[in-house]
Parts: C-alpha cells; structure tokens; sequence
C-alpha cells in the first residue's frame, strides 16, 4: 500500500512514520510539509492512501485536494475535530485525532486494504460494517464515530436516536432505513423500535410473552418481541 504524508510538523510526521514502520504492508513513498511540494509529488509518485494533515502552512488539507487531479484514498489527521464535517463531505476514508491513536491507525488501514483489494460481494452488498466511520449531526453538534462502537439504535417517530460514549443524538433517518444500510450480521432488529449491536450484548433473560430482555454493555435494555425472540435465537445459538 503505497502512502504518502502530508504534514507540516516535522515531529508528527515522525510518529507517523514510527507507527507505520509496524505496518508490514505499509510502503511511505513520499512526505510533504506544505501544499505546493505535495500537489507536485503526489502527481508524480501516485500514492495509494494520503494520510493528510488539515492545517498546512497557508493552506488546508481540502485546498490540495482540490488541486489534485486524481484523488488517492484520503485518511485526515489533525488536531481537531471541527473538520469532520468537510472531511465526509469529501468522502474521506476516516478521521484521525492527533495523538494518533495506533490501533485507530491500523483500523483506517484495514478500511483502505479493503477498498484497494477487488471485492465484488462487498460492493454489491453496500452495507456498512463494524469499522465503518460514520458521520453523525445532531442540530450544530456533529460526530465521527466507528459503526462498532454504537451500541443501538432507538426509533423517535421519522428519527433515529444513537447510543454510543453515553451521547443520544437524533439522526434524520428511520431506524428501517438505517437496517437496510447495517450489516445484519452486526445490528439485529429486536423490535420496531430497536436496532442493537450484538457485540454489545451482555446479557439475556426470558421475559414478557416468551420475549427476552436484553441488557447490552452500554446499560441499556431492550425487549425483543416473542417473534424476533425466534430470530434472536437462531443468529446467537451454535
């Protein structure tokens, strides 16, 4: 996997660089501190993945992206996450907080090694897995959140309503069509009003109308109906 850095900070290129040297497949081409020498070895070397600083002397990471004529997958690292929005806006693979984390790294790169490699059933598939960063908005509050570490889901009328990190925020979809958009081996509809993550699930006990209840890591319970009890059960059994 051919990268490239694009970094105006001597020092963070350097941790990057030590972070990706535990990489095996890892191949650092070229590094860059401001846009002008980017946009010209980019050009030239055609990098695979650009992990891409924000803030550039002058400049931002977004100005060389529109400067480029043929765009590599592009992971963000910056100090700050006021960006987030721009970034989905420009279909960035993920977002990365300085200090860069190394196992968040390693997550960014398995999403790239998964979109360089050919995987036709993937892509005909079109859901989003465990690693998947999504955006989430919430009226002027907005968050970058790895689809793994939500929780569930929770029906609010033509809203959804997110659990992760203890934050609720509602999400302009309906949680039917969030279910068409998640990995079903990841997120089981337990009623109409629930969607969880089975990896979150702690705990179940019989309930109601031979349902369960089902107390998940994050402290929530959720009944799921005697129908979905069945199904529930088939996807969990050996």
């Amino acid at each position: 996997m051919k990268i490239f850095i694009v970094e105006d900070s001597r020092l963070a290129r350097q941790e990057l660089r030590t972070l990706l040297a535990a990489v095996p497949d890892a191949d650092i081409v070229g590094e860059a501190a401001e846009l002008a020498a980017a946009r010209e070895a980019i050009e030239q070397l055609q990098p695979e993945l650009l992990l891409l600083d924000v803030e550039l002397p002058g400049a931002t990471g977004f100005d060389l992206l529109d400067q480029l004529e043929q765009l590599p997958l592009v992971v963000f690292t910056t100090a700050y996450d006021q960006h987030a929005l721009a970034a989905f806006e420009r279909n960035a693979l993920d977002y990365l907080l300085k200090p860069i984390d190394p196992e968040r790294l390693e997550a960014a790169l398995a999403k790239a090694r998964e979109r360089l490699r050919p995987a036709p059933a993937a892509a005909a598939s079109g859901t989003k897995g465990v690693d998947d960063m999504v955006f989430l908005r919430d009226g002027e509050r907005c968050w970058f959140v790895r689809l793994g570490d939500i929780a569930g889901f929770e029906s609010c009328g033509n809203y959804a309503q997110a659990w992760f990190d203890g934050q609720r925020p509602l999400i302009h979809r309906s949680l039917t069509a969030l279910e068409e958009k998640l990995d079903p081996q990841l997120f089981f509809r337990a009623s109409r009003s629930h969607l969880i993550n089975l990896r979150w699930v702690q705990g179940i006990e019989p309930w109601s109308n031979e349902g369960y209840r089902v107390t998940l890591r994050s402290g929530h319970r959720v009944e799921v109906s005697r129908r979905q009890a069945k199904l529930l059960r088939e996807r969990l059994e050996l």
